[in-house]
């Protein structure tokens, strides 16, 4: 399966990724990250470059767990500039706009994680689990 993102989205994941990495000078609280998410996060970090192909249920439960980490991280990011300047400072604003278009990654991979899901057990006739979830491809 081929996710699309576009230049905005993929701009904010990879700053947020970094920042929640500590690769960037904003990313104070990289030690948040549970160790799992940051493992995440670092492997989704060099596929950010173009739009996403995933073929299983374990490759897209994975973006989905990076990018919410990478969201949280924003969400934290947004809310600290916002409080220390104004709401309408320009990083306050900027902060606001990488958090939106995680966001917007966010609960468009949930979505297709959970159509991915549906079609797995359609095709199967039970639930996924996790032999599935490995195992069952997707076509790009």
């Amino acid at each position: 399966m081929i996710f699309q993102l576009n230049f905005e989205e993929m701009k904010a994941l990879q700053s947020g990724g970094k920042a929640l990495l500590g690769e960037e000078p904003h990313g104070s609280s990289a030690v948040l990250a549970p160790p799992k998410s940051r493992a995440l996060v670092q492997a989704l970090l060099p596929r950010l470059e173009g739009d996403l192909s995933m073929g299983t249920l374990d490759e897209i439960q994975a973006a989905v767990l990076a990018v919410d980490a990478i969201v949280e991280h924003l969400r934290r990011e947004m809310e600290t500039m916002v409080l220390s300047s104004h709401a309408a400072d320009e990083d306050a604003v900027a902060a606001y706009f990488d958090f939106a278009h995680a966001l917007t990654v966010s609960h468009r991979l949930r979505e297709s994680s959970a159509e991915m899901e549906a079609l797995v057990e359609l095709v199967t006739g039970h639930p996924a689990d996790a032999e599935t979830r490995r195992s069952f491809r997707f076509p790009d």
